[in-house]
């Protein structure tokens, strides 16, 4: 499935959820990763389930895999960067030990992605004081990991406060392209302004990780008319495997190409794995992947 520089893999949430534990809790780990190997993808993200880099790495080498990154919860703006770093040099080692390329970082004060309010109405906004401390904390803790060969990018994310393009925009004014680079993640995207191209054609050259994620229309209108808070919207399906949405994933693959973008494309669609069987939705993205974005692109190529 690779593309020239371009590694394909997925991201257990679609077998079992961080934010919800209960989700898919009778996925063992060498579940969730022969699925993955199963449906054809070269790697994955770690899960807050998975075990040590010293057990995880076996489990990796029998199927195949490889690692992309993990998630890190900063919170720059409510604790400092002092009681932050800590945490996250042990979270960056992990990586390291398991040969990984980014540190996916998301500065989570006043979020309410994990709370009881309606996600599109409760957005928070950071004051130009908070601005300023989140810029020099990722200034900081970019600088962190690329001790340790791996290049922070920052994660943005519905219910936070940089989840709108005009968010993104002022983040990637302000941060050091050396230091902090660009999470493209087209659900977060378009479930927040409807538009997954335009970041892409503004701040291409700063995305250094991808994530795939399609988005249902109709269930989208649902959450925003019934006020859902983010993890019911999960639960409720706002998003699936690319090619099962609305999302035309052709042009954006494409302009990925035209870029020169080299990394990780990790599909990553956090469903109920009761409603949406994992490996199921696995299979049908690979069957996306290949025959609708790796076969445009070829012809896009022969043209």
């Amino acid at each position: 499935m690779g593309n020239e520089g371009i590694r394909w893999g997925i991201s257990p949430i679609g077998w079992r959820n961080d934010d919800m534990p209960e989700l898919g809790a009778e996925h063992s780990l060498g579940h969730v990763l022969s699925d993955m190997a199963v449906a054809g993808f070269e790697g994955t993200e770690i899960g807050g389930f998975f075990p040590e880099p010293e057990v995880l790495k076996r489990e990796l080498e029998l199927r195949g895999l490889g690692v992309a990154g993990q998630w890190f919860s900063s919170y720059l703006i409510r604790d400092g960067f002092e009681r932050v770093e800590e945490a996250f040099r042990w979270h960056c080692a992990r990586l390291a030990a398991l040969r990984a390329d980014v540190a996916v970082v998301s500065e989570q004060t006043h979020s309410v992605q994990g709370l009881p309010l309606g996600v599109f109405d409760h957005k928070p906004q950071f004051t130009p004081d908070e601005w300023d401390t989140l810029v020099e904390g990722l200034h900081r803790l970019g600088a962190i990991a690329n001790e340790y060969g791996l290049m922070l990018v920052y994660h943005p994310h519905l219910g936070t406060g940089v989840q709108t393009r005009g968010e993104i925009d002022l983040l990637m004014r302000r941060t050091d392209p050396e230091r902090v680079h660009l999470l493209y993640d087209t659900g977060h995207l378009f479930a927040s302004d409807e538009d997954v191209l335009t970041v892409l054609a503004l701040h291409g050259d700063r995305i250094r990780h991808v994530h795939f994620k399609d988005v249902r229309r109709d269930v989208l209108a649902v959450c925003r008319q019934k006020r859902h808070p983010f993890l019911k919207c999960v639960l409720e399906g706002i998003f699936t495997v690319p090619g099962d949405g609305c999302i035309d994933f052709v042009p954006v693959f494409r302009t990925l190409r035209e870029l020169g973008y080299q990394g990780w494309i990790v599909i990553e669609a956090e469903q109920d794995p009761a409603r949406a069987h994992p490996l199921e939705y696995a299979l049908k993205a690979k069957r996306y992947i290949d025959a609708r974005l790796l076969s445009a692109c070829a012809i896009a190529t022969k043209n």
